[in-house]
């Protein structure tokens, strides 16, 4: 008897639920003992469950964030007379898991997997050497001197540039001054690498792609940092001065000089299913020029 109870104090506050809701919904975990009966409807309602994919839109409108994910109707009856009823356990066990008032996409259980196209290895190369031509900055990381951190990874925002807006080298350059820390881990030991993300556009944020999200796609160079060789240390400042302007005006005490990074390695994520490694000769080849 008091298992009855149970259960129909538990279908009550359901269906209060969904009266009050008007079509949002509220989701909760709950367990009870079931019998035969109820076993066999809870197995036939999973053969109908659909599943959710997250959405690739995040907001419905511009207006408001929240939106009723589906409407009264599918929890309750169009008659009113029927409102009153308490629902049956296929009902109840039928309420859709909800946790989102934003759209979702639904895929059909029994739709068809279709493989995800694999981006050519030249496209890759491509995405690689416009994400370093078009980027104004990047996360440099280095192993630290400093006696609290010695030897642990430590990273710096540094301005670059890998040559003129007409004449894309593919090396980054940076203009650094030696009171920086990040340029005496590099004296001590050149290796380091260089992280940027297209974040750093507009893209991540009009197609509402969380910065995380492999389809933001992230760029990862590894290799030596060292200092611009004389000969070509006017061409690294032009690079750098026709990207970063008020590089002329910074204090000329703080001895500021050019450094490059010699590449070695070229990591991309720019979809799912894991990094690319690029090689060398491919991104090399490649030229951002060709990109409109």
């Amino acid at each position: 008897m008091p298992m009855l109870l149970s259960l129909s104090s538990l279908a009550f506050l359901l269906v209060c639920l969904v009266h009050c809701s008007r079509g949002y919904v509220i989701v909760n975990s709950v367990s009870w003992a079931v019998t035969n009966q109820e076993e066999a409807v809870s197995a036939e309602v999973d053969e109908e469950v659909e599943v959710d994919v997250l959405p690739n839109r995040l907001f419905e409108s511009s207006s408001s964030i929240w939106k009723a994910s589906y409407p009264a109707a599918v929890y309750q009856e169009q008659d009113a007379n029927s409102r009153a009823e308490l629902p049956s356990p296929k009902e109840v066990l039928s309420f859709p898991s909800r946790m989102f008032s934003y759209r979702r996409e639904v895929l059909s259980a029994k739709a068809p997997e279709q493989a995800v196209p694999e981006q050519p290895q030249r496209e890759k190369a491509l995405t690689a050497r416009y994400m370093v031509h078009s980027s104004n900055w990047g996360f440099l990381a280095t192993l630290s001197t400093l006696d609290k951190i010695k030897g642990i990874p430590f990273g710096n925002i540094l301005s670059i540039s890998d040559g003129l807006l007409d004449n894309s080298t593919g090396v980054p350059f940076f203009y650094v001054s030696p009171v920086l820390s990040t340029v005496a881990d590099l004296m001590k030991n050149p290796s380091a690498s260089l992280t940027l993300s297209k974040a750093e556009t507009d893209y991540c944020r009009q197609n509402v792609i969380d910065l995380e999200d492999s389809r933001c796609a992230r760029l990862t160079l590894t290799g030596q940092v060292v200092t611009v060789p004389a000969d070509e240390i006017e061409f690294a400042r032009q690079a750098m001065f026709s990207r970063h302007p008020v590089m002329k005006k910074w204090p000329p005490d703080h001895n500021w000089f050019f450094m490059k990074m010699n590449i070695q390695h070229v990591w991309l994520q720019d979809w799912f299913g894991g990094v690319a490694v690029i090689p060398l000769e491919d991104y090399f080849k490649a030229s951002p020029m060709n990109i409109e």
